[in-house]
């Protein structure tokens, strides 16, 4: 049975609906679905293009591994990264104030194409998709890109499971 989940960008009243990918990201799936709901502060990417992502306490004891990865995601991908901290500057913590934390996860969206996930600092930065999105894709796409053009202060992301 396929499992759902809303994708919301809180202050600007845009949800979409993701499926989840259980067969390709069996691990990924079950340890977000148990965690949710999940909200935060809304990014957007600088380097991946286009990708809106937020990042949350680490919900998982042991490193998931990958699974179903990619490094260069396509629209609709609904992508999950578990960052240890030393993985992220000490300038880019500070910045998300996540200086605190021992790592951190990242729940991301990529709404358009030609996204690739490298970081000048680390190199290729491959991504679990454990969900893609079925349902309102455009809308979540024009109001992602508005969170590039006009900025992101304010605007929460938020991951909610959609029961029948």
């Amino acid at each position: 049975m396929s499992r759902f989940m809303t994708i919301s960008l809180e202050r600007r009243g845009v949800s979409c609906v993701a499926q989840l990918l259980d067969k390709d990201a069996p691990r990924t799936c079950a340890a977000v679905w148990q965690s949710l709901p999940h909200a935060g502060p809304a990014h957007h990417a600088k380097y991946a293009r286009n990708e809106v992502y937020t990042m949350v306490e680490r919900f998982v004891d042991q490193p998931l591994g990958l699974e179903n990865p990619t490094v260069t995601p396509i629209p609709g991908d609904v992508v999950f990264f578990d960052f240890h901290g030393g993985m992220l500057d000490r300038d880019f913590k500070e910045e998300k104030g996540l200086e605190s934390l021992p790592g951190v996860i990242d729940l991301a969206i990529f709404y358009g194409r030609n996204n690739i996930l490298l970081n000048g600092d680390v190199g290729w930065v491959p991504g679990n998709v454990y969900a893609t999105i079925v349902e309102g894709l455009p809308a979540m796409a024009e109001a992602c890109n508005d969170v590039w053009r006009s900025g992101s202060v304010g605007e929460r992301l938020v991951y909610q499971r959609l029961d029948d």
